[in-house]
């Protein structure tokens, strides 16, 4: 035979692929993204949050071992501890702005054997200010203030 005698036809060309519906590589990574996004958020919150915990722990430790500091640097030492420790765990607005009784209330309220409203507690929050500090309960202060950080378990924000 001939070439022109043969009934050849042109090269056909498959259609276009449609962009819809996407391939399942792309249904799994669009699952993928926001999860991995989550979960990422999740650990960093989880991380942070022991870490301010354990900071908080250890630098309550050295503070109680320090023989350095007078009692009074001690007491500023501890209310400021306690202060960032609380801030860190609990939402801002319901923290910061806690000062006298309201925020040894507030220490009452965040665990269950209450006694930041009572003679030891009054030694957090005006001994700074006060001429003369009556220090036999620094002692009980100290150990009232590791209960509080061995209670808190989850941020609240």
């Amino acid at each position: 035979m001939q070439a022109p005698e043969l009934p050849l036809r042109d090269i056909h060309l498959p259609p276009a692929i449609s962009w819809w519906p996407p391939a399942i590589g792309w249904w799994i990574l669009a699952l993928l993204i926001p999860l991995s996004l989550y979960l990422g958020y999740r650990l960093y919150k989880h991380l942070t949050r022991k870490t301010a915990l354990k900071s908080a722990k250890t630098q309550l430790a050295l503070l109680k071992q320090n023989e350095q500091l007078s009692k009074r640097e001690k007491l500023v030492a501890l209310s400021s501890l306690m202060r960032r420790t609380a801030i860190s765990l609990y939402p801002r607005t319901d923290v910061a702005s806690l000062t006298g009784e309201d925020w040894l209330n507030f220490l009452d309220n965040s665990i269950a054997n209450r006694g930041f409203n009572s003679d030891t507690g009054w030694l957090l929050t005006h001994a700074t200010y006060s001429p003369v500090v009556d220090t036999k309960y620094l002692g009980p202060l100290f150990n009232l203030c590791e209960r509080w950080l061995n209670a808190q378990k989850e941020p609240k924000t």
